[in-house]
């Protein structure tokens, strides 16, 4: 008996690790086929429906709140017609955009975008993306930074090394009465995003959180913000 505790004293720690890191391997899976679909999203080529953005921005633009929406099938990519909630998990065992170390159901709510509560409650989503890419910092002439809404085109594709989408502490956003579906770090600190008041990712794989770039590369870190080569500062043009 006491072989078997001491087998199981050496062996459980080294099972728990084990567990975690398949976890996080496929939240990596998961953020990396979350990337691919953008890809083909921001396309001029590739991309299917794209909702309302080409009747309301003009043909080749799109918005990163649209293309999230449309891996949730929230807006107009409502897909349950006649019902005006959705529940992830679905019967059919649908969960887009989900870290299985982030438990609990997500509620979509029908014709409620993304950013306006249409998906929640904030604790249990998984996934942020990249603030800069839906609403970028400008400076006014007075000095003020504001927040600044922008559009994408297939030129983003370009620009591989930034980030696009990453582990997202939900709960940390909640308590600041924030909706964790964009969150951007504090680059400049004269900016909007200076105070760091939209930055909570989440550390939940073995101390570092999940990052996903534009050219579909996933990468583990513990800071981010010092990640070598990674552009957090680009902003789209107007």
């Amino acid at each position: 008996m006491a072989i078997v505790a001491l087998l199981l004293a050496l062996l459980l720690p080294l099972l728990g690790q084990t567990m975690r890191s398949a976890r996080g391997f496929r939240c990596q899976m998961s953020l990396r086929s979350v990337a691919f679909d953008f890809s083909v999203f921001a396309d001029d080529q590739l991309h299917g429906d794209r909702g309302n953005d080409a009747s309301q921005l003009g043909a080749n633009r799109f918005r990163l709140e649209t293309f999230q929406e449309s891996e949730y099938g929230l807006d107009e990519f409502w897909r349950w017609q006649g019902s005006t909630t959705h529940q992830y998990p679905d019967a059919n065992n649908n969960d887009p955009m989900r870290c299985s170390e982030v438990k609990g159901d997500i509620i979509l709510q029908q014709n409620t975008p993304c950013s306006q509560g249409g998906i929640g409650p904030a604790r249990n989503i998984s996934y942020t993306f990249n603030g800069r890419l839906n609403r970028a910092e400008r400076r006014l002439p007075n000095g003020a930074s504001v927040l600044t809404p922008v559009t994408l085109t297939s030129k983003i594709l370009q620009h591989g090394n930034v980030p696009l989408l990453w582990d997202v502490d939900g709960a940390l956003a909640e308590s600041r009465d924030l909706s964790p579906v964009f969150s951007a770090p504090p680059i400049d600190p004269q900016g909007a995003y200076g105070t760091g008041t939209f930055w909570f990712p989440s550390m939940r794989h073995n101390g570092a959180a999940n990052f996903a770039l534009i050219d579909g590369s996933v990468h583990a870190s513990r800071r981010p913000i010092e990640q070598t080569g990674w552009n957090w500062a680009f902003q789209p043009a107007r």
